[in-house]
């Protein structure tokens, strides 16, 4: 029976960031909306109120039954969460006289459970506009800060499970022993035994995997990438080669990327045909300049492909895919669905053609962790370490028209510029790096003679998950001897500029 620690999102930006260090504590846990109806199972530890952009003053504020819950399981309640918690016992929360939001310094009024081994004025971190200014009867005041008279505090009761609150944000980098408040709710208050381990969630997962998939065969799209790869080895682990990949050339992946990913495959024993279908896919995106018709252009032609192949393989009963969590909690919109920014990356629509069951063995990890359980696997750390790469792959890398030329200009600068951050030691230092094809051209001199050819922008990014990221300050000296290398190799290329915008307001890719 696995252990879990339920995390009951309302909104928060921060609500992901309290679900990977319980994590990191070696404890699973899930992520739900605040409404959505769940089971006191029989592992379920304990329960943590998220924070939200709301106030518990608002007519319409998200509410849950925090009495009902000490009942079963103990509780923490982080910002809003604590602001609920001591409303609902009769506290006084109102709008603070001014915005809290920054480090702050706790002091702490009393020795805890929750607070053990956390040090006097220790560093927090505060993201609030409303603030608890009376504690209900029967609580008892934890800690303050300068700016607010109650950061921390505890239910006190004879029958029920403990029940706490914090106003800060223990989650966040900047709360300096946040994560040791975390562990000590987790192992001293609700008694986790911290045994979700990649080795753990491995020998889980195959053995799940080998009930659900018996004896029928599974089918998967692999891409070279991280997730696919490690879900078809755990699928592989479990039942051998009853699990058929199917690897597609859709034109637009790195320079010998086809050949070289097959290759570790067959490294790995799994059982994966290459397709080469890089001229359907130029054929069918000739002409197409919009990033949105592209994607759909090479999303429908890479079904249209996989369906061709999969009818090859008799008796598939099952559909493989690389789904991480983070996937699955945006599909779980607190509020709603939130605004299409572009389709996501990966290719989509499969399922609904195809009309089989599926198998996500990674569907509750995060990116991290799918690393680790790779890493476990005994996966190259070229495959496991390898930035994310787009599904469109190097179609939305190319602004305007896609030809196999320019592919080739920029499958060429691609990787000089990956191969010279590798060769430099910054590769592990970036989160996603790689070159953009401009559609513009500029005049330029090589020796004597005048150039009119492409421009290349250089993108590298720093970030923790992708949802925000920061463009990596790579040394100048370093820029200046791959805009070099980029411009005395490729022919067709002679500018190189370097893109210092950070996510948000601009995205990681650029279409």
């Amino acid at each position: 029976m696995t252990e879990k620690i339920l995390i009951l999102d309302f909104g928060s930006q921060y609500t992901q960031l309290i679900a990977r260090a319980v994590r990191e504590a070696n404890v699973y846990c899930e992520i739900i909306p605040y409404h959505k109806k769940f089971e006191f199972e029989p592992g379920l530890k304990g329960i943590i109120l998220s924070g939200s952009p709301f106030s518990v003053n608002e007519e319409k504020a998200p509410d849950v039954n925090v009495q009902e819950f000490i009942t079963r399981v103990p509780v923490l309640g982080v910002c809003y969460g604590a602001q609920l918690t001591a409303k609902r016992y009769g506290g006084r929360v109102e709008k603070s006289s001014k915005r809290e939001y920054g480090r702050a310094v706790l002091q702490k009024a009393k020795e805890d459970l929750l607070l053990n081994g956390v040090s006097q004025q220790s560093q927090v971190w505060m993201s609030h506009a409303d603030t608890i200014l009376e504690l209900p009867k029967g609580f008892e005041l934890l800690a303050t800060t300068e700016s607010i008279p109650i950061a921390a505090f505890k239910k006190n009761g004879a029958h029920d499970f403990p029940l706490y609150g914090v106003q800060f944000h223990p989650e966040v980098y900047h709360s300096t022993e946040g994560k040791k408040i975390l562990h000590n709710f987790l192992v001293n208050i609700c008694g986790c035994s911290q045994d979700w381990t990649p080795a753990h969630f491995i020998t889980d997962t195959v053995a799940a995997l080998k009930k659900k998939i018996g004896d029928r065969k599974v089918i998967m799209a692999l891409s070279g990438g991280v997730d696919s790869t490690v879900a078809a080895t755990l699928i592989h682990k479990a039942v051998g080669d009853q699990l058929h990949g199917i690897f597609v050339d859709n034109g637009v992946l790195r320079q010998d990327e086809f050949s070289q990913v097959l290759v570790t495959y067959a490294k790995l024993g799994l059982n994966v045909e290459g397709i080469d279908a890089k001229q359907r896919f130029y054929a069918a995106l000739a002409g197409q300049t919009d990033p949105e018709t592209k994607r759909k252009i090479i999303g429908s032609m890479f079904i249209d492909i996989f369906q061709e192949e999969a009818k090859k393989v008799e008796g598939i009963g099952l559909l493989g895919q690389g789904t991480i969590y983070p996937d699955v909690i945006e599909s779980m919109s607190v509020h709603g669905p939130s605004v299409t920014i572009k389709s996501h990356h990966n290719v989509g629509g499969l399922p609904e053609h195809l009309h089989l069951e599926l198998v996500e063995p990674l569907r509750s990890l995060f990116k991290d962790e799918v690393r680790k359980v790779g890493r476990e696997l005994g996966i190259p750390a070229e495959m496991i370490d390898r930035h994310p790469f787009p599904g469109p792959g190097l179609a939305i890398r190319i602004l305007g028209e896609i030809t196999e030329e320019k592919v080739q200009l920029l499958q060429q600068a691609d990787h000089l510029y990956v191969k010279a951050l590798k060769d430099a030691g910054l590769y592990a230092t970036v989160w996603q790096a790689g070159a953009i094809l401009l559609p513009v051209k500029s005049v330029g001199v090589m020796g004597d003679e005048r150039t009119y050819e492409f421009t290349v922008a250089l993108r590298a990014v720093t970030s923790v998950d992708g949802m925000t990221a920061d463009w990596a300050h790579l040394p100048y000296e370093f820029l200046a001897n791959i805009s070099n290398e980029i411009i005395n190799n490729v022919k067709g290329i002679n500018r190189v500029v370097y893109d210092i915008s950070s996510k948000p307001p601009a995205t990681i890719e650029w279409e």
